[in-house]
């Protein structure tokens, strides 16, 4: 199979690809709308320093990426025992019991198994009973995620959609990588949709998009169909996260910018309209060169990348239910999301809360 580099992908080099705009088609989901949140992460803190004995340097870790700590899953917890604790949180706030949920989308990259899926475990835990199914699409996976469930809303085959990320990166990454290791962390985050009265709530504009060109950038190679699990690959580290760095960063401020312009575009909504950007908590350098373009003040870009590093899936339901119980967004507030990464994948869209 023929695979574009890496540097063709972030110098837009590819044969026969439009503009980014050209290739995501951009949407208006509204009568939605977030009737409450919720998030979990594990006790365990893993602090830069406590990551030294395995060669990684702390000041490196800081000025490359922001992160200053991460949480990690004790062993006896699965993605989906950190699901159900941010599940849980979200009902109560909600005052919505479990067996009134009918729709269950799970955004993750690190499944409980193959199979069943990590919802369908939940849905288990939860007591209810409902459609339950994963979402992967990586660290724009919560996005995916959000529309889809939002779709269900929308159109009334749903009421009470509970939409989570949750990720047990931890167990997906090589301790001998230095450059990698250090940058993930776990987590949980959750958000229930439910329909609106008010048709301006919801999903002001969206867009979805992939550029599967890149899959090999960012990829666990081993453990699928194509290279089955084996003592021999597992000897070669080939069941971890492998990550070429440069070129996805190169191909993430491009991608953030883009699709932030054209959701920007399609909805008519100036910067100065925004209340808060929540991008993906990859990198805080990634955050503001995608940023800088648009010249947003500082206070109007969330950041919590330095206390949890990288949750994938879970980073951007993590970040909003903080900006949301903190009290940096609130009802009638707009704020842009966008997540990104394996895949290449990406989600963008303005919020109206």
């Amino acid at each position: 199979m023929s695979i574009v580099s890496g540097s063709e992908l972030t110098t837009g080099k590819m044969k026969n690809s439009p503009t980014l705009t050209g290739r995501s088609r951009l949407g208006t989901l509204t009568g939605i709308e977030i009737a409450a949140t919720g998030s979990y992460v594990p006790e365990t803190i893993v602090a830069n320093e406590d990551l030294a004995a395995l060669g990684c340097d702390s000041d490196w870790i800081v000025q490359r990426t922001g992160i200053l700590e991460r949480r990690r899953a004790l062993p006896h917890q699965a993605t989906s025992d950190l699901a159900l604790a941010a599940a849980r949180q979200c009902l109560q706030r909600a005052n919505v019991d479990a067996k009134d949920v009918d729709l269950l989308v799970v955004a993750t990259i690190t499944p409980d198994h193959s199979t069943p899926s990590t919802a369908c475990h939940l849905q288990r835990q939860l007591g209810c009973i409902a459609p339950a199914m994963d979402v992967n699409a990586a660290c724009a996976g919560f996005m995916y995620a959000l529309v889809t469930a939002g779709h269900f809303v929308a159109s009334q085959t749903a009421r009470n959609a509970l939409v989570i990320g949750a990720e047990v990166m931890s167990r997906t990454i090589n301790p001998q990588d230095v450059k990698t290791y250090p940058l993930f962390g776990d987590g949980a985050g959750a958000v229930l949709l439910r329909p609106s009265a008010n048709d301006r709530q919801g999903l002001i504009s969206y867009t979805l998009g992939a550029e599967g060109c890149g899959g090999q950038m960012l990829c666990v190679p081993c453990g699928g169909s194509r290279m089955p699990l084996t003592a021999e690959a597992v000897s070669q580290g080939q069941h971890y996260l492998q990550m070429e760095g440069r070129s996805v960063f190169k191909w993430a401020v491009r991608v953030v910018a883009d699709s932030t312009r054209d959701c920007l575009n399609h909805s008519g909504t100036n910067v100065d309209d925004l209340d808060l950007f929540i991008l993906h908590q990859a990198n805080i350098r990634i955050i503001d060169s995608a940023v800088a373009d648009f010249a947003v003040p500082r206070e109007k870009v969330f950041v919590n990348l330095d206390r949890y590093g990288n949750t994938s899936a879970a980073s951007i339901p993590l970040a909003l239910d903080e900006a949301i119980s903190t009290g940096q967004l609130k009802s009638g507030n707009r704020a842009l999301m966008c997540g990104f990464g394996s895949g290449l994948a990406w989600g963008t869209a303005i919020i109206q809360l």
